[in-house]
């Protein structure tokens, strides 16, 4: 494993692909809502990527993906495929999944949205899903380990009686979409690599409301992976850098500003 130390230069680039990334999420906030095909949203992201940030879908041409976003509703797990023939209506759960290259670097996240009224217990899965990618993030920091992170991640889904998936995980990132190392969203506190200032990597917990079994289907020669039970699933994912002292989110919304800051302090308190 060759886990790439990003110079001062590159880290700046990824700062601007990360800002460009959280910049389509903010956008698609406004505009997603109920009647809307999954293939609509796509089009809009790729629209903004394009004509209003002057930067490349990163998606786009990865494994020959068709598609500018990733679109997984309600029992899909990871990589969904938009659709034109997938209407949202209320009551849905959906993570759109967001990658722009900028200047040669990729920036990568994801949020998950509630399609109007929702209901209470999918509304707590997508919750909870966002409080273990912030309690991962928040071990981050230099000689912490990548164990760390997982371990906060598997800790507080199943203390919620949630389920991990462990078939996908977390990726080093830079002028490559996938790089070293792999970021497990379960794990041993200790354990797996040492993290290091000037790392970079996504970390993007899949949090299934029954069990962790996967199912995998195929569409269109695309593999789109499932919950095997049928049952809910939420992702949250951002990038994030290892900075001297701890951690520094290059994919963070303006919404999310302070919240990081905030927990951390009742983490102390």
């Amino acid at each position: 494993m060759k886990i790439t130390i990003k110079s001062a230069e590159e880290i700046e680039k990824m700062r601007v692909a990360g800002g460009l990334t959280a910049k389509v999420l903010e956008a698609v906030s406004e505009y997603i809502k109920p009647g809307l095909t999954t293939m609509q949203i796509d089009e809009f992201c790729e629209r903004y990527i394009v004509d209003t940030l002057k930067a490349i879908p990163g998606s786009k041409g990865q494994y020959n993906y068709p598609y500018s976003v990733n679109t997984s509703l309600n029992h899909v797990i990871c990589h969904g495929m938009p659709s034109s023939r997938q209407i949202l209506k209320k009551g849905d759960i959906i993570n759109v999944d967001v990658t722009v290259i900028s200047d040669g670097f990729y920036g990568d996240s994801s949020k998950m949205f509630c399609i109007g009224t929702t209901p209470v217990h999918a509304k707590r899965l997508v919750d909870v899903t966002q409080e273990c990618l912030y309690k991962g993030i928040l071990v981050v920091k230099p000689n912490a380990t990548l164990g760390d992170i997982g371990h906060a991640i598997q800790s507080h889904a199943e203390s919620n009686h949630y389920s991990v998936v462990r078939e996908y995980c977390g990726h080093g990132i830079g002028q490559k979409m996938h790089e070293d190392p792999q970021v497990m969203h379960y794990g041993k506190p200790g354990t797996g690599a040492i993290l290091q200032e000037g790392m970079t990597f996504t970390i993007e917990p899949m949090i299934n409301q029954g069990k962790a079994e996967v199912k995998h289907i195929q569409k269109d020669g695309w593999g789109i992976a499932i919950t095997k039970d049928r049952m809910l699933s939420a992702q949250w994912e951002h990038t994030i850098l290892v900075t001297k002292t701890g951690f520094e989110v290059l994919t963070l919304r303006e919404e999310e500003k302070g919240v990081l800051e905030s927990l951390a302090k009742k983490a102390i308190a």
